[in-house]
């Protein structure tokens, strides 16, 4: 899959309740980062003439430089009084909170405004879509939303509703998804060839259809900035600098007129640095990010991680500057990076306790800080092994994507560091592992397989399908196609 709309996930709702289930018992859920911050934008609404009650413009300006709680503060008394408008905004900033509990309440927030508000029905529609473990009723629910929000002229309702039929299609087996796009297309909505690159994704043919996004790129460019970073995917693909070139001037050019968001610079300057896309041009990826990195805190950790990639960019005390900044900030990306230093002792001397405590400020906002943290304790990193601890953090991780850990979970039941071995659950997390398709991988899988007796393997196929189950349709491959965004330059949900 091409790695351009990877780049600007959106966060998964998945909420990850922890506790001591394995394999054949209901997955926790767990708010998971993305590898992006939300951005929530003000809400272009203004309550004139109400003497007396909170000032929503005041609250949306709030928004606009980050400072959530005055402007929760004013939308949660407006939202108490009726106002839908102020229950939505509400609600997105219980959504970027990434906290569980907050996202359980914007699903309630929203419904309460989703009878009378268009934006509403998008939002709920987005959520419901994005939410893991969701029923057939929901999804379905989710469809009705999304198609109502359209019809009321709402963006970003096609490529949410392309998703939907695209991830369960066994809830609507009546929709062929390819169908529905190209009569999107023919029908002339400008969200339509966007969804086409989202099936490209989805049935992993990105880069035989290259041509065909460059084309849906390309006339969609004024309007939707996110075919930035398609098209410097596509660029990098092809090796072809000088139309690379091109698009980052005129990419610069928007961004001073303010047509072009920080948050798309920063996704394409992640696109040059990116060897998996082809030739990199990371010299190019730090000046836009050095640019934007003042007014866009999250591009300080893009700066950090550009460092850790291409150590010829600067030393040790520059990405420790860029990484205090981000951590000023709150961005728990910087948490991520200053744990993996301190866990691999690659720029600064290991150590294990600092990486613990590091991971741990990332807890909830990065899924690989859960992996590391189990990690950490699987392999006796602070002076012993703590086995249920291990377990806890990569079933967390695990069970929001990170395939990795599913093979660190298939060495702790095998080995049994520190607890007994458990060769059932070494087998069902072994098989899950294979995903990843390494030799190691590979060949764990094929081990533990031999050595299981034919009754236990039964038991254990019945196990995985249960864990396949519990985990939802959302995996991490899905999860990277949440990353088309709203035209009007909203973050999705």
């Amino acid at each position: 899959m091409g790695a351009g709309l990877a780049r600007d996930s959106i966060d998964s709702v998945q909420q990850m309740h922890r506790g001591d289930a394995i394999a054949g018992k209901p997955a926790p859920t767990k708010a998971r980062s993305p590898l992006r911050p939300v951005a929530l934008l003000a809400l272009a609404v203004t309550l004139a003439g109400c003497a007396g009650l909170p000032d929503q413009r005041l609250a949306n300006e709030a928004l606009k430089r980050g400072d959530t709680t005055t402007a929760a503060q004013n939308y949660q008394q407006l939202a108490e009084l009726g106002y839908s408008e102020a229950q939505v905004g509400l609600a997105d900033i219980q959504v970027g909170s990434r906290d569980p509990a907050q996202i359980k309440q914007a699903e309630a927030t929203y419904r309460a405004a989703a009878d009378i508000s268009p934006r509403a029905q998008a939002r709920l529609g987005r959520l419901l879509v994005a939410k893991p473990g969701a029923t057939e009723a929901e999804h379905r629910e989710a469809e009705g939303l999304l198609k109502k929000a359209f019809a009321n002229g709402e963006g970003n309702t096609l490529i949410p509703l392309a998703m939907l039929y695209l991830q369960y299609p066994h809830d609507f087996p009546s929709v062929n998804a390819q169908q529905q796009i190209d009569s999107w297309r023919t029908a002339g909505y400008p969200e339509a060839g966007l969804a086409q690159v989202l099936l490209y994704r989805t049935q992993g043919t990105y880069d035989q259809h290259l041509d065909d996004i460059e084309k849906i790129c390309k006339a969609a460019l004024n309007s939707t900035d996110i075919c930035y970073v398609e098209l410097a995917t596509v660029y990098q693909k092809r090796e072809q600098p000088e139309q690379q070139a091109e698009l980052l001037k005129q990419m610069e050019a928007g961004y001073s007129r303010g047509t072009v968001s920080a948050q798309r610079v920063d996704s394409v300057a992640r696109v040059l640095g990116d060897a998996s896309l082809g030739k990199t041009d990371e010299k190019s990826a730090q000046a836009l990010l050095e640019k934007i990195a003042p007014g866009y805190p999250a591009s300080w950790v893009s700066l950090a991680q550009l460092l850790y990639d291409f150590p010829e960019l600067g030393d040790v005390e520059q990405m420790m500057k860029y990484l205090d900044n981000g951590r000023a900030a709150d961005q728990p990306r910087a948490e991520l990076l200053l744990g993996k230093l301190y866990y691999e002792g690659k720029w600064v001397p290991a150590d294990a306790k600092a990486a613990e405590a590091h991971f741990q400020n990332a807890q909830g906002r990065e899924v690989a800080a859960d992996y590391y943290l189990g990690q950490i304790y699987r392999r006796g990193y602070l002076g012993q092994v703590y086995p249920q601890k291990a377990l806890d953090h990569l079933l967390t991780a695990a069970r929001n994507g990170q395939n990795s850990a599913d093979f660190a979970i298939a060495q702790l039941f095998s080995q049994g560091k520190g607890t007994q071995p458990d060769p059932l659950n070494a087998y069902v997390f072994s098989q899950l592992a294979k995903r990843q398709d390494t030799p190691q991988a590979n060949e764990l899988a094929a081990q533990l397989e031999q050595q299981l007796p034919p009754a236990q393997r039964a038991e254990g196929q019945r196990l995985l399908q249960q864990e396949l189950a519990a985990r939802g349709a959302l995996s991490q491959s899905t999860l990277q196609l949440h990353a088309l965004q709203e035209e009007d330059g909203e973050e999705s949900l």
